[in-house]
C-alpha cells in the first residue's frame, strides 16, 4: 500500500514537470484539472465582487423595505379598523380643549381678570400691600401673566382668598407662597399669582413663524 501511494505521488509530481513552454491543452490531466479549478475559482470571485455582491445587497435592501411596508400596512390597518373610535376620541379631545380655552381670557379680558383678583382680596377684608403685574410671557400656544401680590389679614380670610382664586371662572394659580406672622395675629401672604390667556391671531401667527424659523435654523445646523 505504501509503495502504491509513493508511486501515485511520484506520478502526480511527474505530471507537473516540464510544463513550461507547452500549450495548456497538451498538459497532463492533473495540471489541467488544477488549472481549471483555479480558473473557476477566479471567475466566481470576480463575479461575486463585480455582480453578485451588489445583487445580494439590493435583495437585502428590498427585503427590509418589504418588512417596513408590512409593518406600516399593519399599523394603518389597525388605524382603519379603529377609525370610528379614534374619531370619537378626537371629538372628545376637541371638546375638552374648547372648554379649557373658555377658561382662558382673551387679551382684552385680562384687565377685567386682574380687577377680579384684586376685588377677591378686598372682598375678604384683606389689605393689599403689593399688587404688581409682571411682564407677559408668550409661550407656544398661550400667554402667561405673573402678578406679585402681598396681602395682610387673618388666617381665615387669607385661606378664603386662596379658595376664591381657585374658584374663579378663569384659571389663576398661586405660586411661591410665603406666610409670615405679624402683630395682633395679622398674617402676611407673599405670593405670585399666575393667570393665562390664549393668544390673539397676530400673536399666534408670530409664534408659528418663530417656530418655523427655529426649525429651519435647526435643519441648517444639522446639515
Amino acid at each position: 500500500m505504501d509503495i502504491n501511494l509513493k508511486e501515485l505521488g511520484a506520478q502526480l509530481s511527474g505530471q507537473f514537470q516540464g510544463l513550461a513552454g507547452r500549450h495548456p491543452g497538451l498538459w497532463p490531466l492533473a495540471p489541467r484539472v488544477l488549472c481549471a479549478a483555479g480558473a473557476m475559482a477566479a471567475v466566481i470571485a470576480l463575479g461575486w465582487v463585480g455582480y453578485w455582491s451588489s445583487q445580494f445587497e439590493e435583495h437585502d435592501a428590498l427585503a427590509q423595505q418589504e418588512m417596513n411596508l408590512r409593518e406600516a400596512y399593519t399599523i394603518k390597518m389597525a388605524q382603519a379598523i379603529n377609525l370610528e373610535a379614534l374619531q370619537v376620541q378626537k371629538a372628545q379631545v376637541d371638546q375638552y380643549v374648547e372648554r379649557l380655552q373658555k377658561q382662558l381670557p382673551s387679551k382684552a379680558e385680562m384687565a377685567a381678570l386682574l380687577t377680579d383678583i384684586n376685588q377677591a382680596g378686598l372682598g375678604r377684608g384683606l389689605q393689599f400691600e403689593l399688587f404688581k403685574p409682571g411682564n407677559v410671557m408668550v409661550r407656544d400656544y398661550y400667554a402667561e401673566q405673573a402678578i406679585d401680590i402681598k396681602v395682610s389679614g387673618s388666617y381665615h380670610d387669607i385661606g378664603a382668598f386662596a379658595a376664591d382664586m381657585a374658584n374663579l371662572q378663569r384659571i389663576v394659580t398661586l405660586n411661591n407662597m410665603s406666610l409670615t406672622a405679624g402683630k395682633d395675629g395679622v398674617l402676611m401672604l407673599d405670593a405670585v399669582a399666575k393667570t393665562f390667556r390664549y393668544l390673539d391671531p397676530d400673536e399666534a401667527a408670530a409664534q408659528r413663524k418663530a417656530r418655523a424659523d427655529k426649525q429651519k435654523l435647526a435643519k441648517k445646523a444639522a446639515q
